[in-house]
């Protein structure tokens, strides 16, 4: 990566994650891009050459992560499955939920505040779905882009459609957050489990067509 591609991200990051950090403040509905602008020390038309839209501003780290999941998958080690490479990936301890498990209460307020923005938003689901329909698609190129991809990339990603939806119910209803990621790993390795009959040799590289095995 250039240099110039390197700011270039840093400043995308730094707007996305000062947007993130006034939604969840304040709510998604009474932040406005010039608030996000101002309290990034950007322009209103910096804001919008790296976010088209507010909801842009919002969905930019689960996007970002669902970018992830497909990169994982495209650099997979050898005599890696495309299943195997994203279920890692999917369930890495390090992340939000893991932080929740461990008792961390800023992580569970997140988690709430963010599951409760969306859940109250017809235009942050519906971005979200968009946004994980766009990554089910990038990934089907990433193993070839025929039919098989893309039956493999929307089962993949239907069981991170699936687990969201579950751990946005949980929350949102105050259940036990120590269980929850317990509960995420246990309900992920029975989705993969069902998946893995039919696609566990798929897209093994090293092979001699690495789309079709």
């Amino acid at each position: 990566m250039s240099l110039r591609e390197q700011k270039k991200r840093q400043m995308r990051d730094r707007i996305a994650e000062t947007a993130w950090r006034l939604f969840t403040e304040r709510g998604f509905d009474r932040v406005t891009v010039v608030e996000v602008a101002r309290a990034a020390q950007v322009s209103e038309a910096t804001v919008f050459n790296y976010f088209p839209t507010k909801e842009d501003l919002f969905s930019s780290r689960f996007e970002a992560f669902g970018e992830r999941l497909v990169e994982a998958v495209r650099t997979r080690p050898s005599g890696d499955s495309a299943l195997a490479a994203f279920r890692r990936r999917l369930l890495d301890s390090g992340g939000l939920l893991a932080r929740v498990a461990a008792g961390d209460a800023d992580a569970l307020d997140q988690l709430r505040t963010v599951n409760g923005l969306i859940a109250d938003s017809p235009a942050l689901r519906s971005r979200e779905q968009r946004a994980l329909a766009t990554c089910a698609d990038a990934l089907a190129e990433t193993l070839g882009g025929d039919l098989l991809a893309r039956v493999v990339a929307d089962a993949l990603f239907g069981v991170h459609r699936a687990l969201i939806e579950h751990v946005r119910e949980r929350v949102l209803a105050d259940d036990d957050p120590a269980s929850l990621a317990a509960d995420v790993h246990r309900l992920a390795a029975q989705a993969f489990s069902l998946l893995e009959g039919g696609m566990r040799d798929y897209g093994i590289t090293g092979a001699a067509d690495p789309v079709r095995r």
